[in-house]
This record gives C-alpha cells, structure tokens and sequence, in this order.
C-alpha cells in the first residue's frame, strides 16, 4: 500500500462520498443494476477493452468505484479475471449477496490495497467524478501504479460544455461532483503515463434528466 502527500482533501472526500453511498446503496442499487440491457454503446466500448485486455495477457481487472458489482460481473462475462474495490461498505455487501463467486474489497481509490503492476486493467465508470480536481493526479498515479506495462485503463465521466473550463461543478443526487473537459483529462492521463488509445463521446438523449455529453477514455500504460 502506497501513501501520499497532501491527501486531506482527498480523504475528506472519499468520507463524504462513503457515507452517501453508503446511504443510497440498496436504491442505487435497484436503478442502476440493468443499464447496460439498454446502453449498446457502453456494452460495445466494455467489450473493446476485455478484447485489448485480454490481448495484452491473462492479468486481473480492477473495477474500481464498482458500486453494487454487475459492471464487475459484466467484466467476468466478458471472460475477465475482473474484481471490484469501492468506498463504500454498504455497497460491498450487495456486491458480494448478488454475486458470491467474485471478490469485492473496500477501498479507496487513492491508497489502492493493489501491488504495484499486477492488473492488465483498470476500469473506473463514473467513479473519478467524486475527486475534487487539485486531487486527481493522486488517482491517476494509483492507476499507473497498479497496472502492468501494457495495461490498459478505461474512464467514464461526464464532459464539461466548454473547453475553457477544465471542470465544472454538477448536482450529483448523492455526493458533490464534477464534469471534465476530455482533452484536458487526456492530458492528465498522459502526464501520468497513460497515452489515449481512444475515446468514445455519447451525446444526451432528449428523456435524460441531465444533459450532459457522456465520455469514455481508453488509455494504454507504456
């Protein structure tokens, strides 16, 4: 386990997204656990990244910010050695009822329980959000740290409407927020030794309550 420096923000943070969660946890679980039956593009771009992970070799896959656990045993479908580490324990524990046969650890994204380069990939979905921005380099790092040269990360967040504005401040129903100007997040992730394979942008549809363009990166450990 790595410490950091600086990280008072981040762990007051990680406490205040935490108990949110914890909170929400069996109504989180409830609206979200079918998403993908109707999101074709998500499914696509998660088959994308099992094929490139597992092409890059038989590692595990860490999904971090795993929530409830069917993205984690969506991954396993997928043929991926994928487990899933979130903030909260309340969210663990439904993780584990629904889906005994994987592993679910509680954790933080920051100080990952993880050996440095032993994962052939990372997913992070919606789960960066939460970071106040001055401290998602620490993220990223952990992210670095933990995959194997040739490992590959994907990240979902919502985008920012304008490219001067690196973030911007959202209501999250559960714990404060953030959308990100995608190029300037790549540019983080390159900073951090994360080259931008690809991205996939999916505009808003009319019926959805926030309009925000949703992104996902796919980013490669030299």
């Amino acid at each position: 386990m790595v410490e950091h420096d600086a990280l008072s923000v981040t762990r007051e943070a990680y406490d205040v997204t935490r108990d949110a969660y914890d909170a929400a946890a069996s109504t989180y679980a409830q609206l979200f656990r079918d998403t993908l039956r109707d999101s074709p593009l998500d499914r696509a771009i998660l088959g994308a990244f099992a094929e490139v992970v597992s092409a890059s070799g038989d590692r595990q896959v860490a999904d971090l910010g795993c929530g409830p656990g069917h993205i984690t045993a969506h991954l396993g479908e997928l043929g991926l050695a994928a487990f899933g580490v979130d903030a909260s324990p309340a969210m663990i524990k439904l993780a584990r009822q629904a889906y005994p046969g994987l592993r679910f650890d509680v954790g933080s994204m920051a100080v990952l329980n993880i050996a440095d380069g032993v994962l052939g990939g990372v997913l992070s979905r919606w789960s960066i959000i939460h970071t106040p921005p001055q401290e998602l380099s620490v993220i990223l790092a952990e992210f670095h740290r933990v995959l194997a040269p040739g490992g590959h990360l994907l990240v979902g967040f919502s985008a920012s409407d304008d490219p001067s504005q690196r973030t911007q401040v959202f209501d999250h129903a559960v714990a404060p927020a953030y959308r990100w100007w995608p190029d300037h997040l790549a540019a983080m992730l390159r900073k951090s030794g994360l080259a931008e394979v690809a991205r996939m942008a999916r505009e808003p549809q009319p019926t959805d309550r926030r309009q925000f363009q949703e992104i996902h990166l796919l980013a490669r450990k030299a």
